[in-house]
């Protein structure tokens, strides 16, 4: 069973499974977005007193808690549990354009130049990550949604507004990788 569990899976396998849980969503009314959590911790704690986007029925989002935790405790379990001893396989291409950066194959998840902590505690590494998740809520907040909630939810549902955030979504990434990657690194 552990060897099943090693192995990488297929994408229609995963395909299969988002497909079945939003069909269960929508038939039962909910809709699937992973930034909501936040607005959803803040109202549980109390900050509702301070900001009205925060006062809201924090129960009702009971399930979409559930699936945060489940989340982060199947990260957990992966990461302490399931790790394969290969790197991840990525293009030939993509590794020689990461060289030009800087950055060498990642042996595991992500490049170590970039995600370790001795990055992390540089102040360039810090500004990075702060800056970009600064960005990245922001982009979620103004957006109404984020990834996960426009490209699988909104889309599934036939929402104009979540085809343009998510043309949005691509866009952004296309302008990071070819504009401010390089300038940045």
């Amino acid at each position: 069973m552990i060897e099943f569990l090693l192995q990488p899976w297929p994408w229609w396998f995963s395909g299969g499974v988002i497909a079945l849980i939003m069909f269960v969503l929508l038939f039962f009314g909910k809709s699937f977005g992973f930034s909501s959590n936040l607005q959803t911790i803040c109202s549980a704690a109390g900050a509702g007193r301070f900001a009205s986007l925060f006062n809201t029925n924090w129960k009702s989002q009971g399930w979409n808690l559930a699936f945060l935790a489940g989340a982060v405790t199947g990260g957990w379990i992966a990461h302490h549990f399931l790790q394969q001893e290969e790197p991840v396989r990525i293009s030939e291409a993509t590794i020689a354009a990461l060289r030009e950066y800087g950055f060498s194959a990642p042996l595991g998840m992500q490049p170590d130049e970039l995600y370790s902590w001795e990055t992390v505690l540089t102040l360039r590494g810090f500004l990075i990550l702060a800056v970009g998740g600064l960005m990245v809520g922001f982009g979620a907040r103004y957006a109404g949604g984020c990834t996960s909630g426009h490209a699988i939810s909104g889309l599934s549902d036939l929402q104009w507004p979540s085809l343009l955030a998510v043309m949005g979504f691509f866009l952004g990434g296309l302008v990071m990788t070819h504009v401010l990657f390089p300038v940045l690194f």
